[in-house]
């Protein structure tokens, strides 16, 4: 499985080219299906090399720009440790490949840029959390979704004797002298922290035997630490299961705030108050410059045309076409840029009755 971070979307926004070739669909770990999985994506990129050519691509430069992921096909490796889906990017000498634990419809697009939004749901802050599991032994910290859990690594001592070697903390005593020492080295735990933490936002999740937790409560202060935790000793615990803990106190977190913005967007709607819109132009103008506190947009669904950034306008397309790109992406990327919150939903969990739903900052001039 591979990482994708925001500095990766950054990377994939960046890329700005007459022909961006946008690549998902569904892999399997293990099985038959995993054996077919080279024989869809091979028809993908046969596919891609059709309409690459009846855009006007030469076919030199067509066979030029499919030469890297062509090779994938005949690595036997890279097919036998897959996720389950995949997601490739060819631009002009730019490719990129990512195995990710999100099960992708079949997809292939061609536009200017690359079609992002499939990716919201690992891009996004919303549903992310941290795990930061305590023993004296060793701290770890883990950043986390619904379908990912990896390790973040840690640039201060992560143990009490580590601690006490290169901080000089006292050693380890018993009764009222052992909490005080234990409080200090939660308390230098706590700062290390501090520039690790990307979004202060982000929940908290706290795993450790019952006596630690309150203690480590004392020395933090971060703001967003769950008053649930995960008790029992990490070091013994299984990360598939220690993870399947922290999804399950986050998860009614995450659906309470998607109901939440939901039911904003709808109130404000009803108002007809300009804080609330339905009109993918409105949106996508306010989403360039950071207007866009939530978005609500609908999964495996295009809306074609582009935005004209001299004139502040949005150009609706009835098609996809090289000048043209999926709006709905386009608002997604942004908002994200900006700091705002995405929920990237089925059609018929999509609050309102337009292409999307925003809830702005402030209003959006036309």
């Amino acid at each position: 499985m591979d990482i994708l971070n925001p500095a990766d979307l950054k990377s994939l926004i960046a890329q700005q080219w007459k022909w961006c070739v946008s690549i998902y669909m569904p892999t399997h770990r293990v099985g038959r299906e995993q054996q077919q999985d080279p024989l869809r994506f091979k028809n993908l990129l046969a596919e891609a090399e059709v309409r690459l050519l009846a855009n006007g691509l030469r076919r030199s430069k067509v066979q030029k720009l499919m030469q890297p992921v062509e090779e994938l096909l005949w690595d036997n490796d890279f097919w036998q440790h897959q996720s389950d889906g995949l997601a490739i990017f060819l631009s002009n000498d730019f490719w990129a490949k990512y195995r990710l634990p999100l099960e992708f419809e079949e997809l292939l697009q061609i536009s200017k840029n690359f079609h992002i939004k499939p990716l919201v749901p690992l891009l996004n802050r919303v549903g992310k959390f941290y795990i930061l599991t305590l023993s004296l032994h060793s701290i770890r910290l883990f950043r986390g979704t619904r379908d990912t859990i990896h390790e973040i690594t840690l640039n201060f001592p992560a143990s009490m004797n580590d601690a006490e070697q290169s901080k000089n903390l006292p050693g380890h005593n018993i009764g009222d002298e052992e909490k005080k020492n234990i409080l200090h080295f939660f308390q230098l735990v706590n700062d290390g922290l501090g520039g690790l933490l990307e979004d202060k936002n982000i929940p908290m999740v706290l795993a450790g035997v019952d006596y630690l937790l309150p203690i480590y409560r004392e020395a933090c202060t971060y703001d967003n630490i769950l008053e649930d935790g995960i008790i029992g000793s990490p070091d013994r615990e299984n990360l598939k299961v220690l993870h399947e803990h922290a999804c399950e106190i986050t998860q009614p977190i995450f659906e309470e705030n998607r109901k939440k913005a939901s039911e904003k967007f709808e109130q404000l709607n009803g108002q007809q108050n300009t804080l609330a819109t339905s009109d993918i132009s409105a949106a996508v103008k306010a989403a360039k410059f950071g207007q866009v506190e939530t978005l609500f947009v609908p999964l495996n669904e295009q809306k074609w045309g582009h935005y004209d950034a001299e004139s502040n306008e949005v150009i609706l397309e009835s098609e996809a076409g090289p000048e043209n790109e999926d709006l709905l992406d386009l608002a997604a990327i942004e908002t994200i840029l900006n700091s705002g919150q995405v929920f990237a939903m089925p059609r018929e969990q999509l609050p309102g009755s337009g292409d999307l739903a925003a809830i702005l900052r402030y209003a959006v001039a036309m």
